[in-house]
């Protein structure tokens, strides 16, 4: 490896860390904009999103600038890979930030829907999952990585007895029709923050093991 390619490299680190930590934030003042009714905060994902965009960019011209002039093989070529695909989740997570930060901000001004449905422990499940998968990225931890995979399963659980909530609570009081219908969609937006999560998981195992478990059901144990 020439100097001028462990520089490169290193700077594509430093972005897609940058951005990593960006697209969590997001995510978090997100999440705060609904359970907070906080308007204040979902205004500040819906500013920041054109940022994240352009940050997306920037690291997928790092990563084919790299490809073009060093034509790099085996680990190198798979971080490569790996980058570019985390990219694209980490840029989509970030599109789903302002989803529910606009969701958030029509809720603010309704009367609280009358559900029983615990919606903290879904944002808590779906957010610990991103900063897992990209702890995973950033300490290289493959254990971590498999950790995120089997947790999806429990969000995508959460997402379905939502769905039950909001059918519940339309029939006991129509009139809150769209909040309700908001919630779920929320509560869909965090299921996919959780899918994203879990395919970054995913990229993590591949990078550091030349295997792609995309679609392959496995049992993991996990401390």
């Amino acid at each position: 490896m020439t100097i001028h390619f462990i520089r490169e490299v290193d700077e594509l680190k430093s972005l897609i860390s940058e951005l990593s930590g960006r697209v969590e934030d997001q995510l978090d003042k997100a999440v705060r904009s609904v359970m907070e009714r906080d308007t204040q905060a979902a205004s500040a994902v819906l500013d920041e999103d054109h940022s994240i965009d352009l940050a997306e960019v920037d690291v997928e011209e790092e990563c084919l600038k790299i490809l073009a002039l060093h034509q790099p093989v085996a680990h190198d070529l798979r971080f490569i890979v790996a980058v570019l695909k985390i990219n694209n989740d980490l840029e989509r997570i970030g599109d789903l930030a302002v989803n529910i930060a606009e969701r958030a901000i029509f809720l603010a001004e309704q009367p609280l829907p009358a559900t029983d449905f615990d919606f903290p422990l879904m944002a808590d499940k779906a957010t610990r999952m991103l900063r897992d998968s990209l702890d995973a990225l950033l300490k290289r931890d493959l254990k971590l990585a498999e950790k995120v995979r089997t947790a999806d399963d429990e969000v995508d659980q959460l997402n379905r007895d939502m769905y039950e909530q909001i059918k519940a609570g339309i029939r006991k009081d129509v009139k809150q029709v769209d909040a309700l219908i908001h919630l779920l969609a929320i509560s869909r937006h965090l299921e996919r923050v959780a899918d994203h999560a879990t395919n970054i998981a995913e990229d993590v195992i591949y990078l550091l093991k030349g295997d792609i478990v995309r679609h392959r059901v496995e049992q993991y144990k996990v401390d």
